[in-house]
């Protein structure tokens, strides 16, 4: 099998009848009065049908299509049915500001912005931004499908074809689109189904229940591509609803759950679910499937809870088949643990200066796939960016930015994060993307965005500012700034703390200190000379959900 179309089709055959898709009425409540469910016999027969139809329209290998789609079985569906053709699909987040959904639409050279009816006023309004070559489709709308503006390349999609351009936050302000091949997903399911230890899946037996979004790795890659090859049941929510969490599980009959950092912090803040041990979950739940889980948190969940988290490593540059999995005992909970190296990737840790450093000592993490082809499974570049591409792979190792160090028995423990990255509740935020947003504010002269540390989160966005001229900094001041800048960016990009200083530590050629500049807005959150904005930090409606 060479594509996703090709390996949904072959488990449909051999797990007809067999659930692939729940999603539970709490996901599914602005747009059904039900929960969603369709066996593999079903989606097939949408899938033909779909695909069918972007057939007869023109649509092949060599096009793109966006997809503003949310976490609905249109995703899937469409998805797999554009590949069945050779077309790679660009996921767009339906959260994001229309400025960057248009920056992602425009640099990806989509020829069509398939999105959901419900969405119809949100496309409006980013229609203005966008290029004059590409179309627009309403999901519910495939007899009027319009016509493909250029010609199909006819060439028949293989593995290494495009499947999907999957746009990652990273440290040079714009989002990096990643180009990712039928490999890339084959592979990332091959790896899960393979895991085996505490992670084993049982072949028709499974039910995965995730709230992370479609158009990020973990829930396309992930857990998608494993319960398609294992015949499982992808349960899948809109979010993350913690005050019905655990009851979704129950009614879902959930096996596998996957989980961000974030969300074993807010269900332990959680009463019990009753007097009677209600919140033992063993008898159903296999594993949780995650990564940045408070180490603090980690033993009090899964002894309270009774079934393991499974913390893993992965960006996705590597995909699940570059990933590091710590499936196998001992896991060294409550440490930052993810693992050890599976016998496919080769590792290094690296200082400053590119040399190894001895066992325990903090290191950068650089990958490989072990023999002839060091990018197996992972991305094939990022488009339109060769430069970046080759940084990254700088001396045949690809370099993760991520400070890890290795114990004397190979297991790895994540440190920091050498990039300037941001990862708030699952999500990477590149901090230059949200200073170039900030600086436009009239009443900003300088900014610098960095973490700080939330119990809850993981990181929380910080910008250190220096006022314009008459500007006085206050809470009022960094209110309107806040909302000033959610006109632009995504809820969760913008500050949560703002702190007005008089200067910033700079280097002589007048580029931040950043190491410095983190120390400095980690005091002043201590000492209280910042102001909390979080209260700003809400999902924005009017988007369909």
């Amino acid at each position: 099998m060479d594509t996703v179309y090709e390996c949904f089709r072959a488990s449909a055959q051999q797990y007809a009848g067999h659930d692939f898709l729940h999603i539970p009425r709490v996901a599914a409540r602005h747009y059904s009065d039900r929960a969603i469910d369709l066996d593999y016999t079903l989606a097939l027969a949408q899938i033909e049908e779909l695909r069918g139809c972007y057939r007869a329209a023109g649509y092949g290998g060599g096009h793109r299509i966006a997809l503003l789609l949310q976490n609905r079985a249109e995703f899937l569906l469409h998805w797999i049915a554009l590949n069945g053709l050779g077309v790679s699909v660009v996921p767009v987040n339906d959260e994001m500001a229309a400025d960057e959904q248009a920056y992602i639409i425009n640099h990806s050279e989509a020829c069509l912005l398939l999105h959901l009816p419900d969405l119809a006023d949100k496309v409006a309004a980013l229609q203005p931004l966008l290029g004059a070559g590409i179309a627009y489709q309403a999901s519910d709308r495939m007899d009027e499908l319009q016509t493909a503006g250029t010609v199909a390349d006819g060439e028949p999609a293989t593995l290494a074809s495009e499947c999907a351009l999957l746009y990652t936050s990273g440290s040079t302000g714009k989002p990096k689109g990643c180009i990712l091949s039928n490999e890339y997903f084959l592979l990332s399911g091959q790896r899960y189904v393979e895991l085996g230890g505490l992670c084993a899946l049982e072949p028709g037996g499974e039910r995965l229940a995730t709230p992370l979004p479609l158009v990020h790795m973990n829930a396309m890659a992930c857990s998608s591509l494993a319960m398609i090859m294992t015949g499982g049941c992808l349960v899948q929510l809109d979010r993350f609803h913690p005050r019905s969490w655990w009851q979704t599980i129950r009614d879902a009959r959930a096996s596998v759950v996957h989980y961000l950092g974030v969300m074993p912090a807010m269900l332990l803040n959680m009463e019990p679910l009753d007097a009677a041990g209600g919140d033992d979950f063993s008898a159903q739940v296999k594993f949780a499937f995650g990564a940045g889980v408070n180490p603090r948190h980690h033993a009090a969940f899964e002894q309270r809870f009774g079934f393991p988290l499974i913390e893993a490593w992965g960006m996705t540059e590597t995909g699940n088949h570059g990933a590091i999995i710590a499936s196998e005992e001992p896991r060294h909970v409550g440490s930052c643990c993810f693992g050890r190296a599976p016998a496919h990737l080769e590792l290094r840790l690296v200082d400053e200066a590119g040399r190894e450093v001895a066992a325990g000592a903090p290191g950068e993490l650089l990958l490989r796939h072990r023999g002839d082809n060091p990018r197996r499974g992972f991305f094939s570049g990022y488009l339109k960016n060769t430069g970046a591409t080759e940084e990254a792979w700088e001396g045949g190792w690809f370099h993760t930015g991520d400070v890890v160090r290795r114990d004397a028995q190979g297991a790895l423990y994540f440190v920091d994060r050498r990039k300037n990255v941001i990862r708030r509740s699952g999500e990477n935020i590149s901090a230059l993307e949200v200073e170039a947003a900030l600086v436009e504010d009239p009443t900003i002269a300088m900014v610098v965005v960095c973490p700080v540390p939330d119990d809850i989160r993981g990181d929380e966005v910080m910008a250190c500012v220096i006022a314009g001229a008459g500007v006085t900094g206050s809470q009022q001041t960094a209110e309107g700034i806040a909302q000033r800048a959610l006109e632009t960016l995504a809820y969760y990009k913008i500050p949560g703390y703002i702190a007005f200083t008089d200067s910033l530590p700079l280097t002589p050629s007048e580029k931040p200190k950043r190491a410095e500049i983190k120390a400095l807005a980690a005091a002043m959150l201590h000492r209280g000379e910042c102001y909390d904005v979080r209260h700003l930090k809400q999902r924005q409606r009017g988007d369909g959900k």
